[in-house]
């Protein structure tokens, strides 16, 4: 990367905590310099009382936006000028991009779950889907799960501040979304688990429980409700398998673990930066090993 950055170079970048296992300056890198684009990509790591210092440099550096994971998605929404209906909706940004200095906010992150789905043959029409989790990555992909026309969501929350933003979040999309049925649980509830993972049809896992240092660790603990039929999908994508998905498997599900997500909500967030669809299948191969279609 370092022979094509240049006095003219423009600086995008990721912000969170922690950000050291990120794969996304390594795909953002390969797909600039594989359609010869300008542009620089690098991970800063930002805590939650660093986002106004974070926001006011990027306006001082002019840099062309940033990514942002967690804890800081829901915190950088005071600092956008603009906001996307969907980001305003979900309530959380993970991508900014800077137009002349107004920060414009989106979220990619539900697209990213269901594009990835979509690729493996899965569709989310007609589904059942539980939903574990309360952050921003939760609450976009169960706004784009109802858009995308489940025919059921399961919202697992534990009690507190992240409970009551999922029952607004249910509600704002019970008025755009008629047809779907929402359930609001508490995670804590093993009766409720037991009886949700007797129908669903996915589970998808939104919280950070199996990223290290949590990596022993599985939001599902009794891996005995697994059922062969089921999709289970982690959104944690360091380590590859985590033990969600390892226990999931040895239970005869079909498993997807997080990089596809974080693949292809790069993919829409480097559209918005730079007005061009990035090479998927060349990224796939090159920073995931994975043979292109």
């Amino acid at each position: 990367m370092e022979a094509r950055i240049s006095g003219t170079t423009t600086m995008l970048g990721l912000i969170g905590n922690p950000v050291g296992h990120s794969g996304s300056p390594a795909i953002y890198n390969y797909a600039f310099a594989k359609l010869g684009i300008d542009y620089a990509y690098l991970a800063f790591q930002i805590d939650i009382d660093r986002v106004g210092d974070a926001m006011a440099a990027m306006r001082t550096f002019q840099m062309r936006g940033c990514n942002v994971t967690y804890p800081c998605k829901i915190e950088v929404m005071q600092y956008m000028d603009v906001l996307s209906p969907a980001a305003e909706m979900i309530g959380a940004v993970n991508t900014i991009v800077n137009e002349d200095g107004k920060l414009h906010g989106y979220n990619t992150d539900g697209e990213g779950l269901v594009m990835d789905l979509h690729d493996h043959g899965i569709d989310i029409k007609g589904k059942s889907v539980m939903i574990c989790g309360g952050g921003g990555a939760a609450t976009s992909i169960q706004v784009q799960c109802a858009l995308d026309g489940a025919r059921e969501l399961y919202f697992f929350n534990r009690p507190g501040k992240s409970f009551e933003r999922a029952k607004a979040i249910a509600e704002e999309i019970q008025k755009k979304v008629k047809d779907v049925q929402i359930h609001l649980c508490d995670i804590t509830d093993e009766e409720a688990l037991r009886d949700a993972m007797q129908t669903v049809d996915i589970l998808i896992n939104a919280t950070s429980v199996g990223m290290k240092p949590m990596d022993d660790q599985s939001i599902i603990t009794h891996p005995e409700y697994f059922r062969p039929d089921m999709v289970v999908y982690d959104v944690v994508y360091n380590p590859v398998e985590t033990r969600l998905l390892r226990e999931a498997k040895a239970a005869g599900c079909r498993v997807l673990g997080g990089k596809g997500m974080l693949l292809w909500q790069a993919a829409r967030a480097f559209l918005l930066y730079t007005g061009q669809e990035m090479p998927v299948e060349a990224v796939k191969a090159y920073c995931f090993g994975e043979e292109t279609k």
